[in-house]
């Protein structure tokens, strides 16, 4: 069976997810006292009683803030995440998982199969409590692919879950509880969306996760970061639109936004990391690329800024994350000038052949136009090309120091030393470089540089969760298939029936498989003198269960009989008994609606109205397997896949 990893193993990881978990604990205390202390307060005339009770609320209050600073403090242990080469990568942000508690599920389960199925609840404990160690192996998985399959195997498995066991207008009567990856405020829900939610959500973090951790200092990592960014793009944009009224702020569509938008910024970084590493040193037009790179860095990073800034996200964002965003942007400004300065100032000027294609990239290449002599006699004087240059220098200096000044006044990156490194090496690289073109006999007045203009060679994607990856056999399959043992549908009690065989054999037709339907009955026949009617399935013949059998396992089944006949056990749905009832299925089935249509039409509703095809194929599979036969023929003629016993 599944595992998560050891919770236990001492890493630097665990230890932070067990503080998390320690400070959920404890903020969940201090908001059950908080709700007591504010009922108390509501209910009381006490003058005396409401002065200690305000009292006590202001200090569960301030108790409330230490933790929440404390979790924020963790929310930003972004180094803990990064991988451990030399080179130095500016850090990336990644989200802890969602804790969730315990959940026990033998009652609830035992009951509601021996209610609703009719079966002994206790002769599937052993079904409930895999179901349960895969949910407990879920919410500790490793940091790679393993304990992603994991958590969409869990994903996966909740699909069969809700058509099991859950009704529309009935609940199971559990709760499902998580905690706020950012603020460590409890929810809990009833609805199982809430845990199908919580599972994508961490399947979301743990890519955020592995993204951080990738050695960015070589291709195959730059490559294994950016998928990974991507895809926690497509695990928040998936949730942010097939879920709502999510009862936890992080996984509210303004916070799902903004997550979006930050992990598609992260992808654009490893972009311009990717050109970084594969340009070619002194090509002119290699050196505008990176600056056009760099710029889109800015562009994407601008935007999550002012998304975290937003009144409703910016008090529930870390102060650090918002503040990492900010330096970010004005860090990659710095560079995109920083570039277009060394394009101008370290390439050799442009040979009479090189000029048109040089050219043509640098008419893109400001947003608005250098002033100063055209762009030809720009291009081929090293003076004009060393005198803009030093105005680019001069604005990468400037944003350099603004990303380093923003740096500093939030305390919990001060300690980030990987951070700071970076950007004083940055703003030391472009202040040498400007000493290096900078001549004393300069009486120009430095000018004031166009920005450049954002470009990228790599879009970023948003990738929706593939979850038909992970292969998942249903848990609870022993009850028999979906298409007909499901939460929604109701069955009379089974009708044990012997039947014998007559000189025309049984009297009955049948139809599909799995489970096998009684199609007609001939009126006076032994099936009808035994009792079966029109729309019976069999679910067993002589003792074996034939819930998942195929169509010629019960023809043989029933063959095999001798003289003392054959022991049956038969089921009616409710609501399809009868002639009558059957007629209308089989016009309903021919004019495309009808059960199995209706079936795998509600299968898609429970996939909280899913817009994306890939999970209806998986989540469809299931019931398209328990019945091949076509319903198209009406119950009088006997069509090829239909026959009389």
């Amino acid at each position: 069976s599944q595992q998560g990893c050891d919770p236990f193993a001492q890493t630097q990881r665990s230890k932070l997810q067990h503080r998390r978990a320690r400070i959920n604990q404890q903020i969940n205390k201090e908001m059950r006292m908080r709700a007591g202390a504010e009922n108390l307060f509501r209910a009381t005339s006490n003058h005396k009683v409401k002065e200690t009770v305000a009292l006590e609320l202001s200090y569960v209050n301030s108790n409330l803030q230490l933790l929440k600073e404390e979790l924020e403090e963790l929310n930003s242990s972004v180094d803990v995440y990064q991988n451990d080469s030399e080179s130095i990568s500016v850090p990336m942000i990644p989200l802890g998982l969602k804790e969730t508690k315990e959940l026990d599920l033998l009652v609830p389960l035992k009951d509601f199969i021996s209610e609703h199925y009719g079966e002994e609840g206790v002769l599937f404990e052993k079904e409930i409590k895999e179901f349960m160690e895969l949910r407990q192996a879920m919410r500790t998985p490793s940091r790679n692919e393993a304990g992603l399959e994991l958590l969409m195997e869990y994903y996966n498995q909740l699909y069969f879950f809700d058509n099991r066991f859950f009704l529309p207008n009935k609940s199971l009567g559990v709760f499902f509880h998580w905690y706020d990856s950012l603020t460590g405020v409890p929810s809990h829900q009833r609805a199982l969306a809430f845990e199908k939610g919580s599972v994508l959500f961490n399947i979301g973090a743990l890519h955020t996760q592995i993204g951080a951790r990738q050695d960015r200092a070589s291709l195959p990592g730059l490559n294994q970061a950016i998928d990974a960014f991507q895809e926690a793009a497509g695990a928040f944009n998936y949730l942010k639109e097939n879920f709502s009224n999510a009862p936890s702020l992080d996984m509210s569509a303004a916070s799902l936004n903004m997550l979006v938008r930050l992990m598609v910024a992260q992808v654009q970084e490893c972009v311009f990391e990717k050109m970084t590493l594969l340009s070619a040193q002194h090509d002119f037009l290699a050196r505008l690329q990176l600056a056009q790179e760099a710029a889109r860095v800015t562009d994407v990073y601008s935007l999550v800024h002012q998304t975290m800034t937003q009144a409703h996200v910016k008090d529930y964002v870390p102060f650090s994350w918002t503040t990492m965003v900010h330096v970010k942007s004005e860090h990659f400004k710095a560079l995109s000038h920083y570039f277009a300065a060394i394009a101008l100032c370290d390439c050799p000027v442009a040979s009479d052949a090189e000029l048109p294609e040089q050219e043509k990239a640098f008419i893109q290449f400001h947003v608005t136009m250098p002033e100063g002599p055209s762009l030809r006699l720009l291009l081929q004087d090293a003076e004009e090309r060393r005198k803009l240059g030093k105005a680019h220098l001069k604005k990468a200096i400037m944003k350099h120091e603004e990303a380093m000044r923003i740096h500093g006044l939030c305390k919990i990156l001060r300690k980030m030393d990987i951070l700071q490194e970076v950007l004083s090496f940055a703003h030391k690289r472009s202040l040498s470089k400007y000493s290096e073109i900078d001549h004393e006999e300069d009486f120009f007045e430095t000018g004031d540089a166009p920005d450049i203009h954002p470009k990228t060679h790599q879009k970023p994607e948003i990738k929706s969760p593939n979850f038909s990856q992970v292969k998942v056999t249903d848990i609870f399959h022993r009850l028999g298939p979906l298409s007909v043992f499901s939460a929604k549908n109701k069955w009379y009690p089974a009708r044990r029936v012997h039947l014998m065989r007559g000189e025309n054999g049984f009297g009955f037709t049948l139809r599909g498989d799995s489970p096998v339907l009684i199609a007609g009955v001939i009126p006076g026949g032994c099936a009808a003198e035994a009792g079966l009617k029109e729309g019976d399935y069999i679910i067993s013949v002589n003792g074996k269960d034939c819930k998942w059998s195929k169509h010629a396992e019960v023809v043989q089944l029933l063959k095999s009989t001798g003289e003392e006949g054959v022991e049956i056990i038969v089921i009616t749905l409710q609501g399809s008994e009868g002639p009558k009832a059957a007629d209308k299925k089989a016009t309903a089935m021919s004019s495309g609606t009808g059960l199995l249509k209706s079936n795998k039409e509600n299968s898609r509703k429970s996939l909280m109205n899913s817009k994306s095809a890939s999970t209806l194929l998986v989540w469809s599979k299931k019931s398209k397997r328990s019945k091949k036969s076509t319903y198209g023929i009406p119950f009088s003629s006997v069509g090829d896949n239909e026959a009389m016993y």
